[in-house]
């Protein structure tokens, strides 16, 4: 039976980082690095901010890096705080249960702020809900890593 997951070139090392090919055409590398630079800035602007996702873009520099500069790809895997984050999401397409409540109470407060102004329709403000209900909803669907979030109660 095949498998539901994408499978690639890649492969996973211990540190869970991968081993993807870097691209070989300069072009498609230049592409690729100048890509992760913006998603790793973006990911920096998204940590200082709030309401503006953090991980997804280090999860997207980390992909970019992959082919391009596996210097940049080891140190965003590394990392000690967005690296577990990006090794759970590419080993299990996991995300922890309080980012998961974290991304929730964005996503509602960024939906009030937009509701609260105003400048919207009625049909404007019902496509933006449905559209960030459907995000909502796959961030819910999502495993979470194997091992975290674990409560035991004696």
């Amino acid at each position: 039976m095949p498998s539901l997951t994408c499978e690639t070139d890649a492969k996973e090392t211990n540190e869970g980082h991968s081993t993807a090919p870097v691209a070989g055409n300069a072009v498609a590398r230049t592409f690729f690095y100048a890509c992760g630079v913006i998603f790793l800035g973006s990911g920096f602007v998204g940590a200082v901010l709030p309401l503006m996702p953090t991980t997804v873009f280090f999860i997207l520099a980390a992909g970019c890096f992959a082919r391009s500069s596996p210097t940049f790809e080891a140190w965003i895997m590394n990392h000690p705080h967005f690296g577990p984050h990006v090794r759970d999401w590419r080993a299990h397409g996991a995300i922890a249960r309080s980012t998961k409540r974290f991304a929730i109470a964005g996503i509602s407060i960024s939906f009030f702020i937009l509701a609260v102004m105003q400048t919207l329709s009625a049909w404007g403000l019902a496509l933006v809900a449905a559209g960030l209900s459907a995000v909502a909803a796959y961030i819910l669907s999502r495993p979470e890593p194997p091992g975290r979030n674990r409560t035991t109660r004696p």
